[in-house]
C-alpha cells in the first residue's frame, strides 16, 4: 500500500490498546485512539477515518452500539468496521457481522500477523468498492 489509511482504534483495555497501537505505529500508521464507544463515534464524526478497529464490550456504548450508529449515519456508513474481540463462542462471529461489522479479528491478537490481517481486509474492501 502506498498511502496509509487513517485508522481509528476504539478499545477500553489499556493493554490491548497499547499492543494494537504499537503494532500499527511500528508499521507506519498513526492511529486515532478512542477509549470507549461514545468517544469512538465522536472521533469518527470529526476525523472520518478510512477504517475502524473496535472492541465489542466497552463502557458507555458497546461495539454493537458503535456499529449500529455507523450503519445508520450517512457520513459513517461506508467506513469499514473490524471487530476486535474475545467473543469466540459458537455464533458470536455471525452475530457480530450481522450487527454491522464488516470483519472480525479474535483476541488475543497475533502480533506477527495482526497488521497484515488489517491491511488485507482494507485492500479487499477497496477492491470490492472499485468493482461496485
Amino acid at each position: 500500500m502506498t498511502a496509509r489509511p487513517l485508522i481509528l482504534v476504539i478499545e477500553d483495555n489499556p493493554d490491548n490498546l497499547h499492543l494494537i497501537t504499537y503494532l500499527l505505529k511500528a508499521s507506519g500508521y498513526e492511529p486515532i485512539i478512542a477509549l470507549d464507544g461514545a468517544q469512538g463515534i465522536d472521533a469518527a464524526k470529526s476525523e472520518l477515518p478510512d477504517l475502524v478497529l473496535c472492541d465489542i464490550h466497552m463502557p458507555n456504548k458497546s461495539g454493537y452500539d458503535v456499529a449500529c450508529e455507523f450503519k445508520t449515519d450517512p457520513r459513517l456508513s461506508s467506513i469499514p468496521l473490524i471487530a476486535i474481540t474475545s467473543y469466540a463462542m459458537v455464533g458470536d462471529r455471525e452475530r457480530i457481522l450481522a450487527s454491522g461489522f464488516d470483519s472480525y479479528i479474535a483476541k488475543p491478537i497475533i502480533p506477527e500477523t495482526f497488521v497484515q490481517e488489517v491491511e488485507a481486509f482494507y485492500r479487499a474492501h477497496l477492491d470490492s468498492n472499485r468493482e461496485s
